[in-house]
């Protein structure tokens, strides 16, 4: 049987660096002498219904209703008026990379993932599953940090995963997700094999990537006009330089981490433009 995450939007950010381990760059390029911003918010917008709706929502699209399952999506994203400090933009965006490079599919929406849980603060951003061949499955645990400053942002993700991997929260987040695991998608009995409460927190982080997204205003982003080796250069020093913190913090000999870095130009008006989208739907 078909799953409806087989078909996915076309993902506006294209690697720019990887250092081939477990740290890699994707920029959403340059357009006319400037950084796509409004590129990549119209992109963010293409992937809101694969965010945010359930596989038989999904299923259930066709053309004669694409319009309203774009306004359902959008109106499960979060509503705020202080739109400056929300993080949708890196959450969306963290969705897009997984699913488009290395073929994860959502284990559970991430909008109904949150109504689940009394705290969505200390929810993971990203819930889902790689498969990686018929035998061996991949929980794809997210975190996604959309800041202005790199050292922000860095800091933020590793109190996040600090917290998260704890055996406390680790627990319950398997009471809320392992209800959620729809059938329809593949191996969901070894999914839910995973969640469930008789099978060791050993076995689930053995099993699991813990992918950390770092969406922040890059000096090299901003201090270039087109792709050059010299803009190259200046996002694999800053990748790099997030990578060393995450090492330095000991998570990375505790958990299979993955760091991928999203170079902005201007985080402000990044959010601006996919706020003005956003609402423009929700009205």
């Amino acid at each position: 049987m078909t799953h409806p995450y087989q078909i996915k939007p076309p993902c506006i950010l294209s690697q720019l660096v990887s250092d081939d381990s477990a740290s890699e760059s994707y920029c959403a390029g340059f357009e006319l002498s400037e950084w796509r911003c409004d590129g990549f918010a119209d992109n963010l917008m293409e992937w809101i219904t694969d965010y945010a709706l359930k596989s038989d929502e999904l299923r259930n699209s066709n053309h004669t209703n694409n319009y309203v399952r774009l306004k359902q999506a959008a109106s499960r994203v979060y509503i705020s008026e202080n739109y400056k400090r929300r993080g949708e933009v890196g959450e969306i965006a963290a969705h897009a990379i997984c699913r488009t490079y290395f073929d994860t599919i959502p284990v559970a929406a991430r909008v109904n993932y949150l109504s689940a849980s009394n705290d969505p603060v200390k929810a993971f951003d990203l819930v889902h599953v790689r498969y990686v061949d018929d035998d061996q499955i991949e929980l794809w645990l997210g975190e996604a940090k959309f800041f202005k400053s790199r050292d922000g942002a860095i800091k933020d993700a590793i109190a996040s995963i600090e917290s998260h991997i704890n055996a406390g929260f680790l627990r319950n987040e398997k009471l809320l997700l392992g209800p959620q695991i729809s059938d329809d998608i593949p191996y969901s009995d070894k999914i839910k094999a995973l969640l469930a409460s008789e099978t060791s927190l050993d076995d689930l982080i053995g099993n699991a990537v813990f992918p950390v997204l770092i969406a922040a205003n890059s000096d090299a982003t901003a201090g270039n006009t087109a792709p050059c080796d010299d803009y190259t250069d200046g996002v694999e020093r800053e990748m790099s330089a997030l990578w060393e913190r995450l090492a330095s913090s000991g998570l990375t000999k505790k958990i299979k981490l993955r760091l991928i870095y999203v170079p902005l130009a201007d985080k402000d008006k990044l959010n601006t433009a996919f706020d003005t989208r956003l609402k423009g739907l929700q009205n």
